[in-house]
């Protein structure tokens, strides 16, 4: 029933405006479009990230969606798993204190986005601890200090290494330029949510470009969190009281100069925990994480006379975890009683980067090479307790190495035929080598149609908190091996016109050694390789540009991801995703619409053992609509957005680590903003 209400959503908003558009269009037949006009494609765009130099996306070897400034701000995204759950094949997820993408039908609520490579401005962003990163206001960038993300589907490890997985998502930032001058920005909304920046940025007559910028977030979340798996007396009858608070600084610098880059960047997050995970106290208001991360790289680009493009970049990066977690313990403890389960984490770690880059004749050619040195590696976990010794559980503080080789070839044969071919070796001290390759046939058989067939590996290394956690009775296991990827894709592209263009895909991916917590002895558990998966699918999409303003997406996938021994369906996994977006100018270049709804079928609950349920959660529909104005007064910019504007009640599956089945997302709220140029 969820469904067809998307589809009459769809029916009623998205056709209307389209055809009423149409009788306009200077494309359509009669219309009074030049010759120059309708130059094919209009500006068909680029992306970097596929192949590490610029090309059109429809000579990328993989599917890619590209997310625009612009449209971060009429589609009124608050955070980035707001963004990338508008895109297909995408879907994000809360335990209302983490944030995490699914990708294709695998969102493993433990998998801490581990499969999912980040980049900032191509810098690799996931830690040295967890090889994680996340969704939520932890995410290290202000969503409006970006100017676009570039969002590259499929296996990418012959040029990323680990965790490019399921795909790898660059995120590049604003520059100087992009500003020129100083900017304000101030929005609240509910939950008594705050969040105000200031930046600057200027491209200064003697070649140094800079770009500042700062921001604090402060929400108090939902005051009165329920769950119903907690509904008695003895528990506030399900009611978890001021625990949902987030606050959130980030900072961040880029200048640049010649051919040099400077770029640092700095996030602070702290997160009340109102789910009562890992066996906590219920309603206890010491229950909380905070993490901070920062990075600080220095980046070298030239090219030679002879075109020969060079690249060196060198970074030292860290990540910080604490987490409180007041636990009734009962008799474990000589005396009884409850105790604070103090997690801390931190590490370190330096990176170079060398990559070269040249066209010759018929082939552009890249090679390069990587190494990391992991010389901090720090994980703890203990109890405290007043006046009382500490119990210690984890106590590792190891160092690690990493480092890589790695070439790709672009030959193109003729004006149709198109063959990418590129191959990474990888050697990790921790569990030894690996060897990824990707190769992609691309063929354009009429000048508005691209055929791409592409295949490719890809690995997940172990985390360092996956092989060495024995608390609470788990065992460390070193000799862990990485996550193997096997994926086959059919992509099919075309432009109906100049601004209309359709995009389908097939899939099969295989993904092997599967690691997760087991149960070995007397209730101890250990990580492991434990188990396969395979998923088969499809992705749908048409988007439309039709000028004016006028800007649609619409999409839908299917995927049927399961374990590969039992075929039972993988947990929090939707079989089906159906999303429409739309801009609309409501008046002239000044009042936009930006309107946005989502389908996801229901979603399988994890069970504490690996490829078991133990329920599930439904499916539903959301919509969202912002209304945002520019130009009334010169640099002033205003919007205001209703979320889950329907009220929806729906839930995101809970974790092993959870009671809860499902955990309910929040229902109707708003935001308002206003941004000022100076």
């Amino acid at each position: 029933m969820r469904f067809q209400s998307f589809i009459q959503l769809v029916s009623m908003i998205f056709l209307p405006l389209g055809l009423a558009y149409a009788q306009n269009d200077p494309y359509s037949p009669g219309g009074s479009a030049t010759a120059e006009e309708k130059q094919l494609f209009q500006e068909i765009p680029s992306v970097f990230t596929a192949s590490k130099y610029e090309q059109k996306v429809s000579k990328a070897p993989a599917s890619v969606s590209i997310v625009t400034a612009d449209e971060i701000k009429k589609w009124g995204y608050q955070s980035f798993g707001d963004i990338i759950a508008s895109l297909k094949g995408f879907y994000n997820t809360t335990d209302h204190n983490y944030g995490f993408i699914g990708s294709r039908g695998f969102g493993l609520p433990t998998d801490n986005n581990t499969r999912l490579l980040l980049l900032i401005d191509g810098h690799r962003y996931n830690d040295n601890l967890f090889e994680s990163f996340y969704s939520d206001q932890n995410f290290p960038v202000d969503v409006d200090m970006i100017e676009r993300v570039e969002v590259v589907r499929g296996p990418s490890s012959s040029l990323y290494g680990s965790s490019a997985v399921f795909g790898v998502i660059n995120v590049i930032t604003k520059r100087g330029r992009d500003l020129d001058g100083a900017n304000v920005k101030a929005s609240y909304g509910s939950f008594d949510t705050y969040k105000t920046s200031a930046s600057y940025g200027k491209r200064f007559n003697s070649g140094l470009e800079a770009f500042l910028t700062g921001t604090i977030y402060n929400s108090q979340g939902n005051t009165r969190f329920f769950s119903k798996e907690f509904d008695s007396p003895a528990t506030n009858n399900g009611i978890y009281q001021n625990n949902d608070y987030e606050e959130a600084q980030k900072l961040m610098g880029k200048f640049s100069y010649g051919d040099f880059t400077l770029e640092g960047v700095y996030v602070n997050r702290r997160k009340g925990i109102p789910t009562a995970s890992f066996e906590t106290i219920f309603n206890d208001p010491r229950t909380h994480t905070t993490d901070q991360a920062a990075f600080l790289y220095l980046n070298y680009n030239h090219t030679f006379e002879n075109q020969l493009n060079l690249q060196t970049r060198v970074s030292y990066n860290q990540y910080n975890y604490k987490g409180d977690f007041p636990t009734d313990f009962g008799n474990q403890f000589t005396p009884p009683g409850i105790a604070i389960n103090k997690d801390s984490t931190h590490g370190q770690w330096w990176r170079a980067i060398t990559e070269l880059s040249k066209v010759i004749d018929d082939h552009r050619l890249t090679v390069g090479g990587e190494i990391q040195h992991d010389f901090d590696q720090f994980l703890s976990n203990f109890n405290a307790r007043p006046n009382l010794p500490i119990s210690q559980l984890v106590s590792s503080n190891v160092n690690s190495y990493r480092w890589a080789l790695f070439a790709q070839d672009e030959y193109k044969f003729n004006d149709q035929f198109t063959f990418n071919a590129g191959i990474r070796y990888d050697f990790y001290s921790i569990f030894g080598d690996t060897l990824n390759p990707r190769l992609a046939l691309i063929y354009n058989p009429w000048e508005k149609t691209t055929v791409k067939l592409l295949y490719g590996t890809a690995f997940r290394a172990p985390s360092q908190f996956e092989i060495n956690t024995p608390f609470f009775g788990n065992l460390p296991n070193p000799s862990l091996k990485p996550e193997k990827l096997d994926t086959t894709e059919l992509i099919l592209e075309h432009y109906f016109n100049d601004h209309l263009r359709g995009e389908f895909n097939l899939f099969h991916t295989d993904v092997n050694n599967i690691i997760a917590q087991v149960s070995v002895n007397n209730n101890n558990t250990q990580s492991q390789n434990v188990n396969n998966a395979e998923s088969n699918g499809l992705e749908l999409q048409l988007e439309d540009n039709w000028g004016n303003g006028f800007q649609g997406r619409i999409s839908y996938s299917f995927q049927k991801t399961t374990d590969s021994k039992t075929n039972q369906r993988l947990a929090n996994s939707p079989a089906h995703m159906a999303k429409l977006n739309l801009i609309a100018p409501l008046w002239q270049d000044i009042v936009f619409l930006g309107f946005e709804t989502q389908y996801l079928s229901s979603r399988l609950v994890p069970a504490k053992n690996p490829g078991g349920v133990i329920g599930k959660v439904d499916d539903y529909v959301i919509s969202n609509l912002t209304v945002f104005t520019k130009n009334w007064v010169k640099g002033l910019e205003l919007s205001a957005g209703a979320y889950n504007l329907f009220d929806e009640r729906y839930f995101d599956p809970g974790s092993p680590d959870h009671r809860q089945t499902g955990i309910q997302r929040d229902g109707i709220t708003f935001r308002v903003k206003a941004s000022m140029d100076f």
